[in-house]
């Protein structure tokens, strides 16, 4: 994966990325002074770049964490957790099934977008949308689409 074109967000533009991820992070959060860059890819994905790390994406114009940055800024809300037998699959890019899930934030919303964790260590294994709301994450069917995960595109490119 390769950057095509990078540049810092103005001040305006940071303050609304910074806005609409505060809500999901605890109260020391470090995007409230960090350099915000904005980063297009030739693979088409927009990622925004926080002190010069790839840890927020951009998906359907709203901006979300990316696996990096879940792991790195820690989000309290929005979190899906899976069992361990379930870990394989996610890693590998697939849906996240109800069966699979532990727990799930109870204000998820269908349509939301989400951060599936391991249970044992809570870590951070993939990004998904909500096909349906976390009170009702249990039983049989799908929860979560996969939108990134360890190990993608993504994940190489910021690794890489």
């Amino acid at each position: 994966m390769k950057i095509k074109s990078r540049h810092h967000l103005k001040g305006s533009d940071a303050r609304k990325v910074t806005a609409s991820l505060e809500p999901f992070l605890d109260n020391s959060s470090p995007l409230k002074k960090a350099s915000l860059e904005m980063a297009v890819t030739d693979e088409g994905a927009n990622l925004i770049f926080v002190n010069g790390r790839p840890l927020i994406m951009i998906v359907e114009d709203q901006p979300f964490f990316t696996v990096l940055g879940a792991i790195e800024l820690k989000p309290v809300k929005r979190l899906v957790t899976v069992d361990a037998g379930a870990v394989r699959f996610v890693v590998n890019g697939a849906d996240i099934m109800n069966p699979g899930i532990v727990s799930a934030d109870p204000e998820i919303a269908a349509g939301d977008l989400v951060v599936i964790v391991e249970e044992r260590y809570k870590k951070p294994l993939a990004i998904g949308r909500a096909m349906i709301p976390g009170p009702e994450m249990k039983g049989e069917g799908k929860a979560v689409k996969s939108l990134h995960h360890v190990g993608d595109l993504i994940w190489k490119g910021l690794e890489g």
